[in-house]
């Protein structure tokens, strides 16, 4: 007895081992770009796209797909994928569709591209570097796969990249050097060209997606293998080609799983009354895979018999038989009751294995104890079979049509079940994965063919794909045996937070939504987003955004402590906020290098306004040493992101040729009408201008005056005073002076420091009539919202004024205000002091400057 108790406890031991495991973040952007507009279509990328995107589901990944995508929405696409690959371990872009080189760099083409225009490269297609540095901001590893090696299609052969014309490369894509852990995969050997093949997926895709889904493959391995394949269908004309510079192993389809299997169990085995079901549950492999057992130590007292045939030591039968095992111990045994044993070991596809152990209890079988220990048998057995019919319709009940609202953005998400049984025998086997986002355990992601275990339910979890607002379904197939299963379906649904729908702000590549301006946070953001930051401690972009609300609310000190707690957290966007709380004197002193420091640190996590504000800087000399090439490369990948703020910095440089790079008024004019597409005001009011004056476009003022009144009634604080100027000197309207006043007086009060100061140069026009303490006021504004110095005359005209209208303009602003300011300096200084506390009062916009 003591040597079988031994035996037991070896198999003890190995039964409870288990893997170390965690739920890695792994995820994969999808693009198949077919339907293009301006060129011929492509027959095999939305199916391409099709086939990866379900071949990343089944390993695991969270899976962003997306077909014959626009410059814009490639744009969107990208941003929700950054916010989800955020801290992952591995990010996965792949892409099919048009794609060529230009003086060694590689653009990816949407599908509204028509690339006739010298500027059009730089706003109408992607550049791959600006999407791998983007990756390595967010992620520990970096893969990009590209089907995208085709011929030139667009007749134009000259563009612009930064600050020379180059012409672009006929075929194929360039070589790429990539950083560390980095793989970047192309269909074939730079220069060269994939061919789409003659079937439904191209070649690539088609040896991608079957071999990628081989298990415990190193990518590697994988794409050695997929080269093989491509050459051998191609004849030897397309050689897929990588550049890896991998540290880290990196397995696409990872089978670390074992079979599932319950504890040690029990059974009591009468002799002498011939065969008896072991009741033993059917493993189950929780990556969804099928399963065979081997018998590794049989019963001493026993034969083991499946449908009658006996089993024998090492036999492999299939997990789904296991069920249906039975033993039978001859007469006689058991007499007095003995112990013995069954061990088994269960094995996957992938190579796992698990051990199982039955014990046996043996009593004797005849005469009248016998006789109850069958009838007892039989009654247990048939209790068992009751109970797991009610464990599985109580699961299937607790299930069935539930509605979960699960927040976005928060990380996985808890269902909270209430699972009502947790019999090992009963198992759930995902019947239909949810189209977007990801289920999980603690220990592992789930795929469409996963299985999971009863006592695992209550740990399913939740994440909502960013960008995706729409009801998602989730059904399962709940079994206790092959042979008595019940589906059930639940839906979850996405739910954005409150605080992000109130202060989210626009491309956060930490944020969940499109987000508002900070002139658009109402006042409920506030209490909205303390909400939030209580109930989500651990997300940083709450705490932002309640610094954004409560910056919009005026309260200061809250606001910097909130966006400071945020940065610390590590917020990106909330770096950029600092360096734009020192930049403007928001609450401190104006300090331009500190606030270049927080500039350059959002820009290197791939910040688009970090990198506009750091690439300005660099540009222009403000506060740090002046580096043209660095500045204008930063504000190209802001625009490129569809920062429209970067797209109108670049338009000035274009338009008057700026420190050596040259003028090209039709490149500005390229840029504002990429500003104009994404609803931009600013961007409106320039390209208004630019038609009023016929630079870079044909002179047109209706088209103008289109444009600014569609600004101004966005908001933008300088197309009431471009409107103004229309009116004033009767150009493409009819010349109306009160009109003019009314809109330049609506500019200042928007901020426009240009518009006070013609507002104060039009009151002096009335001569005899003219009120000086107002045109001394709009003086004193002028100089007030002038920060960087561009109205130097605005200070000049000011001194010239009496003292008499000084202090009549003084005493009017002063009853403006609703708390008093020190009263100290010269009436000047005063002046300029106390228009700047009248506006500020105002509740102005902040995104002017």
């Amino acid at each position: 007895m003591l040597r079988l108790c031994g035996f037991i406890a070896v198999f003890l031991v190995a039964a409870f081992t288990t893997f170390d495991a965690s739920a890695d973040r792994r995820v994969a952007l999808v693009i198949g770009n077919s339907e293009y507009r301006e060129i011929p279509a492509l027959k095999n990328p939305d199916k391409d796209a099709d086939d990866v995107s379900k071949t990343f589901r089944l390993a695991g990944f969270e899976v962003f797909v997306a077909k014959d995508l626009t410059k814009q929405q490639f744009e969107e696409q990208f941003r929700n994928y950054l916010a989800a690959a955020d801290g992952a371990d591995l990010s996965v872009v792949y892409y099919s569709g048009h794609g060529f080189q230009i003086g060694g760099e590689n653009f990816l083409i949407p599908v509204d591209a028509s690339l006739k225009n010298a500027a059009d490269i730089e706003v109408q297609a992607v550049k791959l570097d600006d999407v791998l540095q983007q990756l390595r901001a967010k992620s520990k590893i970096q893969v990009i796969i590209l089907d995208a090696c085709r011929n030139n299609p667009f007749p134009r052969k000259d563009y612009w990249l930064r600050d020379q014309l180059i012409t672009a490369g006929n075929t194929g894509l360039a070589q790429v050097k990539s950083s560390l852990n980095t793989l970047i995969a192309f269909a074939t050997e730079p220069g060269a060209v994939a061919y789409d093949g003659g079937g439904d997926l191209s070649p690539f895709s088609s040896a991608f997606s079957r071999r990628a889904l081989a298990p415990n493959q190193e990518i590697r391995t994988v794409m050695a293998a997929v080269r093989r394949d491509v050459v051998e269908a191609t004849d030897g004309k397309q050689v897929p080609w990588e550049n890896s510079s991998l540290i880290d192993e990196v397995v696409l389809m990872r089978r670390a799983s074992r079979p599932s299997l319950p504890p040690v169990l029990e059974k009591v085995v009468p002799s002498g009354v011939g065969p008896v079901a072991l009741d033993l549950p059917e493993p189950v492999d929780v990556d969804g895979g099928s399963i065979t057992v081997s018998i590794e130590r049989p019963p001493a007292l026993g034969r083991l018999l499946l449908d009658g045939k006996a089993v024998a030591v090492g036999e492999e039968i299939q997990g789904v038989d296991l069920p249906r095992l039975k033993m039978d111990v001859p007469k006689g045994a058991g007499a007095p009751e003995e112990v013995d044993m069954l061990a088994y070991a269960t094995h996957d596809n992938w190579g796992g294995e698990a051990q199982g152990i039955m014990v046996f209890r043996v009593k004797n079988g005849q005469g009248a104890e016998g006789e109850q220990i069958v009838a007892s048998l039989e009654t247990e057995q048939k209790q068992q079979v009751l109970e797991r019919g009610i464990h599985i319709t109580g699961a299937a009940e607790a299930i069935e049509n539930r509605e979960i609202s699960v927040p976005v953005g928060v990380g996985p998400v808890p269902l909270k079940l209430d699972f009502p049984t947790n019999d090992p025998a009963v198992s759930l086997k995902l019947a239909s994965y949810p189209a977007t986002g990801t289920l999980s355990l603690p220990d592992r992601a789930l795929s469409p063919e996963s299985s999971l275990m009863a006592d695992e339910v209550d740990q399913l979890r939740y994440e909502p794909q960013i960008g995706a607002a729409q009801p998602v379904e989730v059904g399962f197939e709940i079994r206790a045996d092959s042979s008595s299963s019940k589906p059930a379906t639940m839906k979850l649904s996405p739910r954005v937070d409150p605080c992000d729908q109130a202060a989210g702000e626009p491309l956060d590549l930490q944020g969940v939504v499109p987000g508002l301006l900070p002139n658009e946070i109402g006042t409920e953001a506030v209490k909205a987003c303390e909400a939030a930051v209580t109930a989500y401690p651990d997300v940083a972009r709450f705490r932002y955004e309640l610094g954004r609300a409560l910056l919009a609310a005026g309260k200061v000190e809250d606001a910097k402590k909130a966006v400071q707690a945020a940065a610390d957290k590590g917020h990106v966007r909330a770096m950029f906020e600092l360096g734009y709380f020192n930049a403007t004197g928001t609450g401190m002193p104006i300090d331009r290098k500190q606030a270049n420091r927080f500039y350059a640190a959002a820009s290197d996590k791939g910040d688009p306004y970090g990198m506009t504000s750091w690439g300005r800087a660099l540009f222009n000399g403000y506060g740090v040493e002046r580096d043209t090439g660095k500045g204008l490369d930063l504000l190209l990948k802001a625009a490129a992101m569809g920062h429209t703020y970067a797209m109108n910095d670049l338009a000035a440089i274009f338009t008057e040729g700026r420190n050596g790079v040259p003028a090209d008024p039709a490149r500005a004019v390229a840029f504002l009408k990429a500003g104009v597409e994404r609803q931009d005001m600013y961007s409106m009011n320039l390209l208004g201008r630019n038609y009023l004056t016929g630079v870079g476009v044909e002179k047109d003022p209706g088209q103008a005056q289109g444009l600014f009144q569609k600004a101004m009634d966005l908001g933008q604080p300088y197309a009431p005073g471009s409107l103004a100027r229309m009116y004033r000197d009767g150009v493409g309207v009819g010349q109306n002076l009160d009109e003019a006043q009314r809109l330049f007086e609506l500019a200042t009060a928007r901020g426009d420091q240009s518009g006070a100061y013609d507002r104060a140069a039009l009151e002096m026009q009335k001569g005899d009539k003219a009120d000086q303490a107002i045109a001394v006021s709009y003086l004193a504004f002028a100089v007030a919202l002038d920060l960087r110095n561009e109205l130097p005359g605005a200070q000049a005209t000011l001194t010239k004024f009496g003292v008499k209208a000084k202090t009549a303009a003084l005493k009017q602003l002063r009853g403006e205000l609703k708390s008093k300011i020190p009263a100290n300096g010269s009436l000047d200084d005063q002046l300029v002091k106390t228009a700047r506390a009248v506006w500020e009062q105002a509740n102005p916009r902040r995104d002017l400057f």
